[in-house]
Order: structure tokens, then C-alpha cells, then sequence
């Protein structure tokens, strides 16, 4: 896929959104940095702070009225930045602190988890994990959760500002919670292209395995995790519309298939590719191992054993 191609499949979704709303007077501050940033309209109007949101949706989409399409927009409350599906009211929140995320920090099963075998996980093994493909950071936030350290990289502008909200509310979160803190302690995200990031990687010059390499001074993984957006298939009654308003922002992964040949040269111990359970192999490439579930499989290349990492 050409640079040019790449650009406008990473750049097409940010058409799509319409601006920022807030109506609390506390949080207009921030909402401006946000309309600078991605230089969409700051829709203020805190005289509606006490209305129900059908009453503040209702003076939002009016706004609208011209653009037939409506597409997204951000929404900024005390509970943090959140993105409105105005085709269907759904709304996207990134959120460490509370609901299935924290359930699953701390009832989900611990190295038992199909991920966590996936990545390696035994014993006092903890491997560093790159997860060039973080969305909205669900499985990084599993995986420090079991004590990796991990990298997440994101190439999407509007995910990134909701993953970094959700992270900086984990951070403030954490100081009243020293277990959620040295979780995100463990979370790092990068703003950047993943076959960008991984193709600059390899032509960095490291010496050990252990020393920093390429601009953004990353430990070497030894685990690089993908698990590309795949496309939404013609029968998606069953797909969440959470899910399907994350699918329209974000676009297929079309170039995914380019990621695993530099993520397993990268990769210290190995690649680990999440599908769904139908879908075929990334590159037409047959893996080395297969863990199956339900309705999706982890698929992994080999290079050597991580406790010879």
C-alpha cells in the first residue's frame, strides 16, 4: 500500500467529526484544547447543563441540520471525553476505573485468560509486550494488568484522544487506588502507524536486545500482540452497536496484512495475531500454534522460546 493510500485511510474517519460539545463551565477550558487539536467546532452550552441529554442532543444535531451525513462527535463530561455516534446516540468511552474494565482486573482469571496464554504468560514470566494494534486499549490493559509492561501503538487521532483521556483519568484514579496505578504505570501509548513504527524499528541500530531502539527509545518486546480491525461482515445483527460505530470511525485494517512480516522479525519470542475464529490466517500465513475460543483465536509465530529472552 503506498504512503499516499495509507494517509487517506488513516486521515478519511476525522472528516466524519463534527465538533465537541460540552455543557459544564468547568470543562470548557478543556474542550477548547480539544477543538484546537482537532480543529473542529467547540460547542458550548453550559445554560443546558441541567437538561436531559435528549434536550442537549436535540440542540446539537440542529446545529447539524446542514450536514446530511452527522457522522461523530466528542462529548467532554465529568465522567471524561467520549465519542457520540449521532447516527444512532451510541456513545464511546475509555474507562480504566469502572465497569467491565476494573471487573476484569480483578475477577477475570487472572494467566488462565486466553490472552494471557496466548502472550506467555507462566510463572514469574512477564514479556514485554507491543501491541501495534491498542483501539480502545482493552487488551493492554488486561495484559498490564497480569504485570506486563506494554507499548501500545495507535494510528487513528480520535482513538488516540479518547485512549489518552482514559488514561489520564486511570492516572488520577490511581492515586487513591495504588493498585490500579502501578497498572497504568505499566501503559504506554505512542501516537503513531504501527507498519511505520515497526519498518523504523528494524532499521534502527541496537545492540543488545535489552537497549532502546528507533525515535521513540521502546524496549525491544518480546511479544508483538495485532489484532487488526477485520471486516464487518454483511450479517451483523449480532455485532455490538458499540462495535459497529468503532468499526465506521476507524475503517478495516486494509493494510494489516503488511504488519507481520516486521512484527516477527522485531518480535524477541514471538507474534500474536487475535482473529475472528473464521477468518483467514493474516498474509495467508499458517501459524506455528493456535488457541481457540469460542468466536475468536489466537494465532502464534514462534521465533524462539521466551525464557531464552
Amino acid at each position: 500500500m503506498s504512503q499516499e493510500n495509507l494517509h487517506k485511510l488513516c486521515a478519511s474517519p476525522q472528516k466524519n467529526l463534527q465538533g465537541i460539545m460540552v455543557f459544564d463551565s468547568g470543562l470548557v477550558e478543556k474542550a477548547t484544547a480539544f477543538s484546537r487539536e482537532f480543529d473542529i467546532p467547540l460547542l458550548e452550552r453550559c445554560d443546558l447543563f441541567r437538561e436531559k441529554n435528549k434536550t442537549r442532543m436535540q440542540f446539537f444535531k440542529q446545529r447539524l441540520s446542514e450536514d446530511p451525513e452527522r457522522g461523530f462527535a466528542f462529548l467532554l463530561e465529568s465522567e471524561g471525553l467520549q465519542l457520540l455516534d449521532l447516527s444512532n446516540g451510541v456513545s464511546i468511552l475509555v474507562d480504566f476505573c469502572h465497569g467491565k474494565a476494573n471487573h476484569r482486573r480483578i475477577y477475570g482469571g487472572g494467566t488462565g485468560q486466553m490472552i494471557a496464554k496466548a502472550v506467555g504468560l507462566k510463572g514469574a514470566l512477564r514479556p514485554r509486550v507491543l501491541d501495534a494494534t491498542a483501539g480502545l486499549g482493552q487488551d493492554s490493559f488486561v495484559l498490564a494488568s497480569l504485570g506486563c509492561e506494554v507499548t501500545m501503538l495507535e494510528r487513528s487521532e480520535i482513538v488516540q484522544g479518547l485512549l489518552r483521556d482514559g488514561l489520564f483519568r486511570a492516572h488520577q484514579g490511581g492515586e487513591s487506588n495504588p493498585e490500579l496505578a502501578e497498572v497504568i504505570a505499566r501503559m504506554r501509548l505512542l501516537t503513531c502507524d504501527a507498519r511505520e513504527f515497526l519498518l523504523r524499528s528494524l532499521t534502527s541500530d541496537e545492540g543488545s536486545p535489552d537497549e532502546v531502539f528507533g525515535p521513540h527509545e521502546v524496549l525491544r518486546p518480546h511479544v508483538v500482540y495485532l489484532d487488526p480491525m477485520f471486516p464487518v461482515r454483511k450479517k451483523s445483527a449480532q455485532v455490538k452497536k458499540e462495535m459497529q460505530s468503532f468499526h465506521h470511525i476507524v475503517g478495516s485494517d486494509l493494510d494489516a496484512d503488511e504488519l507481520l512480516a516486521p512484527a516477527r522479525e522485531l518480535a524477541l519470542a514471538r507474534v500474536v495475531v487475535k482473529r475472528p475464529k473464521v477468518a483467514p490466517f493474516l498474509a495467508d500465513c499458517e501459524p506455528d500454534h493456535q488457541i481457540m475460543g469460542k468466536s475468536s483465536r489466537y494465532d502464534l509465530y514462534i521465533n524462539r522460546a521466551l525464557e531464552k529472552c
